[in-house]
């Protein structure tokens, strides 16, 4: 009876074989394609990385399968037949799919992802690491719990940022390129002082999320800045319950700070808050070696040696709630505020010589106060009209910042005799308003998308300026100088529209937008001696000004995915960079007798084509990224040194730094960063940038060309000790630079981190020494016609901060997302 059933097998199987062997004329059946989008089911974000799996019911050990892209797309191959599928992510619920009898090419749509409560004592809510997404139009870097970050401010967490760099004075730049336009949340912000960078000293880094970095915009941002944009993103958890941070720090010189990032959430609500307090005194110092040619300056010579004495104190609160109106929609409402106040005391001592002997000593001692407020308040609707991606956002803004700056200046004569010699005092008050209408619509079509928007941006800056001059040093009677005491209102207004579509293509994707951006920028001297004023600013320049501008700004960016782990991109857009305020006040500056900043009221925009090319590999210890990029820029920004013709009544000669329309700059620069992981306990990264700026101009009958070659190399390494102690090391060293006046020597910082977990992993402890080798320095030589400078400036002496994190309801665990399962492809700063 067994051998008959064996025989009866054989035959059917014999019969099948032959059978599917005469359908198929002798070939394997024609593989099918699955595909599909995977998103989180509350942000509706695409998950990147996540895992689809295929098995084979018939043969449950065939296991087949791929990963999802940058937009949560998968795409998979696979013989027809019966099978289980599941989406797997870490940290989410896992989506099944079972028994599917699967015969055709199949678009199983889009499965939405859900947070699994359970996991999440297995997942790490706060990041321990910078990563880095590569998108269609920009970089995201998650800056995470860098440990050079701690008791740091958002200024030095740029610091740390590949492609960013941040001076001395506090100024940042992309690529080398000063004009980024920097936004919070994805919009201007009264955080970011509306241009100015004073306030990201003041406001805690461990704030951010996450740091986008867009050097090729598209056409969804404004036009604003011609070397890009950096978008800082706040913290706004999301996992439901009470969860948050609390961070103290204390240094020296002294720094003290406490900051609180908490959030609350519910099924219909979410409300987030960070508030904070700091205390800093910064010392810093300057010098200066200055030679006079001009035969109307009674010196020829003349030594500054400066040291500067800061107190800053601040208060900051952000506070916000999200509601959801219904499963796809919410509104979002959020109120920004901050204080600080701030003394800069600034001692100078001035040695005159002729003829190489010392012929005066004198004293200025300049006490400049300062009194800011901002408030911000948002206003967010947003509605998923499905899964797919449809949806509308709506977003109102009003901002307020005001900053008065009261500001005593003495200066005596201590050699060779004691005697007066001059006595100011300075009030200035400048308030700031801003109002913003924004609308964005994105309408998926298949693999396809269609964008379109509107953005209003309203913005007013009031200078109002006061100097009192002491008429009878005697009688301590102070007047003021009418022909000085000034009031200058600008307003800058911007209408734009938007459209943009994109799709992939296989392994091709495209993003292609045009923006009309309509630019109105006006200027009123109020309460002025204009006839004077007009002498200093010269004829022919309308000190009273009303411009308008109309542009086009088109946008274009590619990826073509060359393997799963490699990819090339290429992006194009045209950029706009408008004069600010203070760039364009005719007043001058009187915080110096003999060297001044005067604003030029005949500045136009600069407009700027831009090209990125960028490469990315990613191996299984090794993460390459790279790019080459070129920019050519009309009516480009320089600020240039001349002489105005005046003295001061003890001899000196006045000189204006001034900015002006240079006819063109190009630059043309390559990138390279690279991220090694050789063990478990040990990380090792470093960037190089390298660019040129060559600039072509002439102003008052001076040739201003230039050609300035120069880069940037970062090193970073992160190990673990015994102990589980955390050890990092960031290195930065930028090269010097020039322009066609000044060159600047290379800057080289050294910054040291440890850290260690206590209370169960609940609380962190870290020191911080921040510019280890004190010698983050600016070093310049300037030559012109009428005078050279040798000076050196230190804005902030090496810094020491002991801080302690307590986590609330966040244990540190493994981070959810990354690498699902491998991190080696996370960048670390």
């Amino acid at each position: 009876m067994k051998n008959i059933f064996l025989l009866l097998l054989l035959l059917c199987i014999t019969s099948i074989n032959g059978q599917r062997q005469g359908g198929n004329k002798g070939q394997r059946p024609s593989p099918i394609t699955i595909t599909g989008k995977v998103i989180d089911q509350e942000t509706s974000q695409p998950l990147e990385y996540a895992t689809f799996v295929l098995q084979s019911i018939r043969n449950p050990d065939k296991i087949t399968g791929g990963i999802t892209d940058i937009n949560g797309i998968f795409n998979v191959k696979t013989p027809p037949g019966k099978y289980n599928l599941s989406i797997e992510y870490i940290g989410y619920k896992t989506y099944k799919s079972a028994n599917q009898e699967i015969t055709k090419n199949t678009d199983i749509g889009t499965v939405k992802l859900q947070v699994s409560a359970a996991q999440l004592e297995g997942v790490e809510i706060v990041a321990e690491k910078t990563t880095v997404e590569v998108r269609l139009d920009k970089k995201v870097y998650n800056v995470g719990k860098d440990l050079t970050n701690s008791g740091a401010t958002i200024s030095d967490a740029l610091d740390n940022i590949p492609s960013v760099t941040v001076d001395v004075d506090g100024a940042v730049a992309l690529r080398g390129n000063g004009n980024v336009r920097i936004l919070i949340n994805g919009r201007p912000s009264a955080l970011a002082g509306f241009g100015s960078t004073d306030a990201l000293r003041q406001l805690p880094a461990d704030a951010i999320e996450k740091v986008e970095v867009i050097t090729s915009p598209s056409a969804r941002y404004d036009a604003e800045g011609t070397a890009g944009i950096l978008n800082i993103v706040l913290k706004k958890e999301k996992t439901r319950g009470v969860n948050g941070t609390i961070n103290t720090i204390v240094g020296f010189p002294a720094a003290a700070s406490l900051t609180a990032n908490l959030n609350l959430r519910k099924e219909k609500y979410n409300l987030f808050t960070t508030l904070g307090y700091s205390y800093r005194e910064p010392p810093g110092n300057g010098f200066a070696d200055n030679t006079y040619f001009s035969d109307a300056s009674e010196f020829d010579r003349i030594i500054e040696e400066r040291d500067i004495n800061r107190i800053n104190s601040g208060f900051n609160l952000n506070l916000g709630v999200e509601y959801f109106l219904t499963e796809t929609s919410s509104i979002t409402a959020s109120a920004f505020a901050r204080t600080n106040d701030g003394e800069d005391i600034t001692e100078n001592i001035a040695t005159g010589f002729v003829a190489g002997e010392i012929n005066r000593i004198a004293l200025r001692v300049e006490d400049e106060q300062e009194e800011e407020k901002s408030a911000q308040f948002s206003l967010n609707y947003n509605n998923d009209f499905n899964t797919e991606g449809h949806k509308l956002t709506v977003d109102l803004q009003l901002s307020y910042d005001e900053e008065f700056k009261p500001t005593p200046i003495t200066e005596n004569q201590i050699f060779p005799s004691t005697a007066p010699i001059a006595n100011l005092n300075i009030e200035e008050l400048e308030v700031q308003n801003e109002y913003l209408v924004q609308v964005d619509y994105v309408l998926p079509m298949g693999d396809a998308q269609f964008e379109a928007g509107y953005r209003g941006n309203w913005e007013q800056s009031d200078t109002d300026f006061y100097l009192e001059e002491e008429l009878d040093l005697g009688s301590g009677v102070f007047i003021p100088n009418a022909g000085l005491v000034n009031r200058f209102v600008f307003n800058q207004n911007v209408n734009s529209f938007y459209t943009q579509y994109g799709d992939k293509l296989g392994a091709f994707s495209y993003l292609a937008g045009l923006r009309l951006e309509n630019t109105r920028l006006q200027g009123e001297i109020v309460g002025a001696d204009v006839e004077s004023l007009q002498e200093i600013v010269g004829e022919g320049i309308d000190i009273n000004f009303d411009k308008n501008y109309l542009g086009l700004f088109p946008t274009l960016n590619l990826i073509y995915e060359l393997a799963e782990n490699e990819n090339l991109t290429l992006g194009y857009n045209r950029r706009i960079n408008r004069p600010r305020g203070r760039f364009i006040n005719p007043f001058p500056s009187q915080s110096s007798r003999t060297n001044i900043f005067q604003g030029n009221p005949d500045l136009d925009p600069a407009f700027a084509n831009a090209f990125d090319l960028g490469y990315l590999k990613r191996w299984e210890k090794l993460t390459l990224t790279s790019s080459i990029y070129y920019q050519k820029e009309t009516n480009s920004f320089e600020r240039v040194q001349e002489e105005t013709g005046q003295v001061t009544s003890d001899g000196i000669v006045v000189i204006r730094s001034i900015p002006i329309n240079l006819a063109t700059n190009e630059r043309v620069g390559a990138e390279l960063g690279l991220l090694y992981n050789p063990a478990k306990w040990l990380r090792l990264n470093g960037s190089f940038n390298f660019f040129q700026f060559n600039s072509e101009g002439e102003f008052n009958g001076v040739d201003f060309g230039a050609t300035n070659t120069s880069w940037f190399s970062r090193f970073s390494s992160k190990a673990t000790l015994p102990g589980k102690i955390d050890w990092q090391t960031n290195a930065f060293y930028r090269g010097p630079t020039n322009n066609a006046q000044t060159e600047n020597e290379g800057i080289f910082t050294l910054n040291l981190a440890f850290s260690k977990d206590i209370l169960k992993d609940k609380g962190t402890l870290a020191l911080n020494v921040s510019d280890l080798l004190n010698s983050r320095k600016r070093i310049s030589s300037t030559v012109t016609p009428f005078f050279t400078s040798e000076s050196e400036f230190q804005w902030r002496e090496r810094q020491i901060t002991l801080s302690f994190v307590y986590r609330i309801n966040q244990n540190k665990k493994p981070e959810r997302g990354g690498n699902r399962g491998n991190d080696d492809d996370d960048f670390e700063e």
